[in-house]
């Protein structure tokens, strides 16, 4: 079967994708084997090629769906040619940070993931990940493509979800990527008044025609806009959806007193701000973070896809084969594509 895997870069620098020949997987005991239909190109991805993220292991490819093709020994309740999204991480949800809450924090959470990853014709998933509710199935009337979105969507739904939004509350998302306009719908469906702020013009058309919101040019006088539009107030939620340090300061500066800061993209290895926090202080000011989703996340997504999946669709610009993998990364790079899909 082909497969795209991570090498050592040239000099050392970030990974290489490459697409190798593999034998394809058979199931352990407890496991499913799934053939893969479409597996979604997520910014983290293109941070492992990179070398700028540190958060897991260098395995790309976690927003796979498709048909399981095999089950393992012991496994009940899943049949040959199902359709499924399978989660690449699940929590122990018995630990004491997940009985606390913090369930993507869990030491177990990042323990296991699809083997090799999700840009494989076939994929293992492990034990752990099927007997921990890992693996869902997917309406028979959704299409492959949209069924790709749930695992961004999950982690937006868990990240909205703290965020305690409100509705006719004031929402800037900065960073019109998939995941920024991924936010602006869910916010939009909440009942916030939604602004969307991004340096790409092209991304601010397309978040215009994905009627995510108003648009705002991130390289203008964000603060001063969102400002001019609440009344003087300033933002009550400002989600960073991007890991620049300028989309950090551009959020951080553009809420309320009383406001909060959500930081959900992911910033480079070695990001340090330069930010006066007395300022957070004086104006009582809070700042959040999410990241990643559980089987939770991913039910309440797979449930909004279910309803609004022609919305969420419109995000998919472009798709490539498994043998274009190259060209796929090299759009999304490039800031061609708002969302890129690989299928087999």
């Amino acid at each position: 079967m082909k497969s795209i895997v991570l090498a050592s870069g040239k000099g050392g620098h970030g990974l290489r994708a490459e697409l190798v020949d593999r034998v394809e997987p058979r199931p352990g005991p407890g496991e499913l084997v799934v053939k893969m239909a479409a597996c979604g190109l997520c910014g983290t991805d293109l941070e492992k090629m990179r070398g700028e993220y540190t958060a897991s292991a260098p395995v790309v490819g976690h927003e796979a769906v498709g048909t399981i093709s095999a089950v393992g020994v012991g496994v009940s309740g899943y049949r040959v040619g199902e359709r499924v999204f399978p989660h690449h991480h699940v929590p122990d949800y018995s630990c004491y940070v997940c009985r606390a809450g913090n369930e993507t924090m869990c030491d177990s959470y990042r323990s296991s993931n699809l083997v090799p990853g999700g840009f494989s014709e076939y994929f293992a998933v492990p034990k752990w990940n099927v007997e921990g509710g890992g693996v869902l199935r997917v309406p028979e009337g959704m299409s492959f493509e949209v069924a790709s979105l749930t695992e961004p969507l999950a982690c937006c739904v868990r990240a909205i979800r703290k965020s305690d939004v409100k509705p006719g509350e004031s929402a800037l998302v900065t960073g019109a990527g998939p995941v920024g306009l991924m936010h602006a719908l869910l916010l939009k469906s909440m009942g916030a008044d939604v602004l969307v702020s991004d340096v790409s013009e092209s991304r601010l058309r397309l978040a215009e025609k994905a009627e995510t919101g108003q648009v705002l040019d991130a390289k203008a006088d964000v603060p001063g806009n969102v400002a001019a539009r609440t009344g003087g107030r300033g933002a009550d939620l400002a989600v960073v959806a991007s890991g620049s340090k300028g989309a950090i300061l551009q959020g951080l500066r553009s809420v309320r007193k009383g406001g909060r800061v959500l930081l959900f993209g992911v910033p480079p290895v070695g990001s340090i701000l330069d930010y006066d926090i007395s300022g957070l202080y004086n104006a009582e000011q809070t700042i959040l973070t999410s990241y990643g989703a559980t089987e939770v996340d991913t039910k309440e997504a797979l449930n909004v896809l279910t309803s609004r999946g022609t919305e969420f669709a419109r995000l998919i610009t472009h798709r490539f084969p498994l043998a274009g993998f190259q060209d796929a990364v090299a759009a999304a790079s490039a800031g061609e594509a708002m969302k890129v899909v690989v299928t087999p």
